[in-house]
């Protein structure tokens, strides 16, 4: 006697989630892409070029500039 198989929804359906969704995918990267970039080109400004906080001076990848 073979046991019963149970998978979570209890029967499997045949729906197409990742055709049904890819322009939602792409437009999350999009976006995801366009909040980076633009939170790198305000944080390398000049009002926040020499804060503590910035985390390019944190890494090292720049020193900060004396005034």
């Amino acid at each position: 006697m073979e046991a019963p198989r149970s998978s979570l929804l209890g029967k499997k359906y045949p729906v197409p989630i990742i055709r049904t969704l890819w322009p939602f995918f792409s437009a999350g990267l999009v976006i995801a892409y366009g909040v980076n970039s633009l939170a790198t080109r305000l944080a390398d400004t000049d009002e926040f070029r020499n804060d503590p906080r910035n985390p390019a001076i944190k890494s090292g990848a720049r020193s900060p500039d004396k005034h």
